[in-house]
């Protein structure tokens, strides 16, 4: 593994933080309020003792599989040297949606870096 990426979390702007601590989808559904939008990061760090360009892509898919949103950025990260990007997302409809973090080597290779985050998400409307 070249890379090591930490756990996913999430802000909103009311401060509140979720982590997911593996690999693995959670069981446990976090809960956020349709039309807030969050801030999607994770502890990037590169384990090498060489300079790694990487790309940092966040997609969000909803229960249907669909992809409803896709994000990313590029950087490159010196020995031993920690990043931790963020990808905002505003949810505009109910529903589950799955969100999923990848370090890869570059957009147009999707080569991953790390094993990819997972975090399940419920986004339900206060008023109903």
């Amino acid at each position: 593994m070249k890379f090591l990426i930490l756990p996913l979390i999430l802000f909103s702007a009311s401060g509140l933080a979720f982590a997911e601590t593996d690999n693995s989808p959670s069981s446990d559904i976090r809960t956020l309020i349709v039309g807030n939008q969050i801030m999607i990061t994770a502890d990037v760090t590169n384990s090498q003792n060489t300079q790694q360009p990487f790309v940092y892509l966040t997609q969000v898919k909803n229960a249907d599989n669909t992809v409803v949103s896709l994000s990313w950025l590029t950087g490159s990260l010196s020995p031993r040297q920690s990043f931790s990007p963020a990808q905002s997302w505003t949810s505009t409809e109910t529903g589950l949606y799955t969100i999923e973090v990848f370090v890869w080597k570059s957009i147009d290779n999707p080569e991953a870096l790390s094993a990819p985050l997972l975090m399940t998400v419920n986004v339900v409307d206060p008023k109903t």
